[in-house]
């Protein structure tokens, strides 16, 4: 086996079903082989976009997606999406090609340290030495990506490694003369010498190697027992549960299930979004600041205290305060929790509903107080949707979408002040169904993630809510889904401004200087590449554009809205430092 067919047999002992890439010299070898062995490849656009995909497919699927991208800038296309996943804490495997062994250094076509390049934006990193080292440092990149936090490794594989054996001699020893003087005997000794070396014990490869065992931390009894009292205590407690405690797709229903029988009221964040589906009366959406501070419980479920809860400030000094997380760091990042729990936050609200009885725990009083602060909010949301603006209100842009949506649909995130508009205003229905970039906030995740996410549940109807600015991003992904007849929808909000920053920044700096743009045809962008679109202009004509929008993706083919918005004060004085 060559080191290309290696890779592949590995990936499908591991349930890889899809792999990402984009072509490249480097590394045909791997998808050519992955194609022979039964993995759907997505070739896509740019390298970014590969490892998004395989970021988004991760995170639905709980199998870690495997992106491969060429040598040099086909590398660094990926830091982005890769700092991305490391902060989200999602396990990917990002392979990538590299030079041939004996021209590393040398100023090859695309050689650079491409480990030291790596090394800061990954859990681990190796590079590929000898053909029959694949297999154990795949087995590692398995482990790696999974246990503990999870997160993106990287294994690099020189190109001479994954084609034929007797092909990479050709290259090496080119004509197959004798040599002609004592420099070249030297020169083809070195060669064969180099070339036994790497290829060494190619025989003894197995691929049924076992996987190291996978370490996720686990609460102890005790932990759960002190909560349980905690919560017994408790007259106003609250649950904020994140992306992290969806770290084992699998076991989505099951803390649903958790959450439901503890009846503490929650707030949902991330990939917990949807969790509880559409009208639970115990997901709050609203005012989650005033809850945290009124609130005399605090459990945090797979979130740090970072930015998003204002670095802690929200709760009280003395709040019973209970972090559960993977991450040893995030446990007790700006605040110290009166109980800290180093495990993984899913299990545990599983096995804490477990010990509990039924109706042990009443706190109906409290979720009927937040109700009513949530409704208020609504109420308020809706005469926001109201309001009459130049183009499209953006809330009663959104209203008008969540009665549309199906049950099977997954929301992709990507953009600004649209974006957030979205997170206030529609109700993602299923568990794993709403997919943002997480804590870099980064644009661009639209185009990869709906790649990923629609592989992952294709029977759900994907939608991408895309601001205009960040479309730009990955638009050209339309022709990844027309080629691999991948049906999306897209939505894009079009103000013709980067509006989160331009609101403060015109009020601030009295300048709008590299914050506007055009109310640019973006729908026909995507006719360009195979699929259909639409542009509106009212909210009335929303409805028809879904309709068909689904026609069209019943052909297979996408579809993209371009919606003209108008300028909302909706989000005014929100951006986040």
């Amino acid at each position: 086996m060559d080191g290309g067919e290696v890779i592949a047999k590995v990936l499908v002992k591991h349930g890889v079903k899809f792999l990402f890439t984009l072509s490249g010299g480097h590394i045909a070898p791997i998808f050519v082989a992955a194609k022979h062995a039964g993995i759907r490849i997505i070739d896509v656009r740019h390298e970014v976009n590969a490892v998004f995909a395989a970021d988004a497919l991760a995170r639905i699927s709980g199998v870690p997606g495997v992106a491969v991208v060429t040598a040099g800038p086909g590398l660094t296309n990926t830091i982005t999406a890769v700092k991305n996943a490391q902060l989200a804490q999602s396990p990917i495997i990002v392979l990538g090609g590299a030079t041939a062994t004996v021209l590393k250094g040398r100023g090859a076509l695309q050689d650079i340290d491409q480990m030291a390049l790596m090394k800061p934006h990954v859990k681990w990193a190796a590079s590929v030495k000898k053909l029959k080292d694949f297999v154990p440092l795949l087995e590692k990149a398995f482990t790696n990506c999974q246990e503990g936090v999870p997160g993106p490794v990287f294994l690099e594989c020189p190109v001479d490694l994954l084609y034929p054996e007797h092909i990479v001699r050709e290259w090496y020893l080119k004509d197959g003369k004798s040599p002609r003087n004592f420099q070249e005997r030297i020169l083809q000794w070195y060669l064969n010498r180099h070339l036994n070396k790497i290829f060494d014990e190619k025989f003894s490869i197995s691929i049924n190697q076992n996987q190291e065992k996978i370490f996720i931390p686990t609460h102890s009894e005790s932990q759960l027992l002190e909560t349980l009292n905690y919560l017994k205590k408790a007259k106003r407690p609250l649950f904020v549960i994140g992306s992290q405690a969806m770290s084992q797709p699998q076991e989505a229903k099951n803390i649903a299930t958790a959450v439901n029988k503890l009846g503490v009221p929650v707030y949902l964040s991330g990939m917990a979004r949807g969790l509880l589906g559409k009208d639970c009366i115990l997901q709050m959406r609203h005012n989650r600041r005033e809850a945290l501070k009124e609130a005399d419980l605090v459990l945090l479920a797979g979130v740090a205290c970072d930015f998003r809860l204002d670095y802690g400030r929200h709760i009280r000094s003395n709040v019973v305060y209970i972090s559960v997380n993977r991450s040893k760091k995030d446990l007790y990042l700006n605040k110290k929790p009166r109980l800290a729990v180093y495990a993984e936050a899913g299990n545990f609200l599983i096995a804490l509903a477990k010990l509990l009885n039924e109706k042990q725990l009443d706190y109906s009083n409290w979720i009927k107080q937040l109700s009513e602060q949530d409704n208020k909010r609504e109420q308020k949301i809706d005469e926001q949707a109201l309001e009459e603006l130049d183009a499209i209100n953006p809330v009663a842009l959104f209203r008008e979408l969540d009665k549309q949506l199906i049950d099977e649909s997954v929301l992709i995130a990507d953009g600004g002040d649209f974006v957030a508009t979205a997170s206030y205003t529609l109700s993602p229905r299923t568990p794993l169904s709403w997919l943002d970039p997480g804590v870099f906030g980064t644009l661009g995740v639209g185009g990869g993630f709906a790649l990923g996410a629609k592989l992952a549940r294709p029977n759900s109807e994907v939608w991408i809510i895309w601001g205009d600015g960040s479309s730009a991003y990955s638009l050209a992904e339309y022709d990844t889904f027309v080629r691999h007849k991948i049906p999306i929808i897209g939505l894009i909000g079009n103000d013709a401004c980067w509006s989160q920053i331009a609101r403060d920044q015109i009020t601030i700096l009295k300048d709008d200087v590299a914050a506007m743009l055009a109310y640019s045809d973006y729908h026909v962008v995507a006719k360009g590449f195979g699929g259909e679109g639409v542009s509106i202009n009212k909210v009335s004509e929303l409805k028809s554009a879904i309709l068909q929008a689904r026609e069209v993706n019943v052909q297979g083919k996408p579809f993209l809205i371009n919606a003209i918005i108008g300028k909302s004060d909706f989000r005014k004085g929100s951006i986040s430092i």
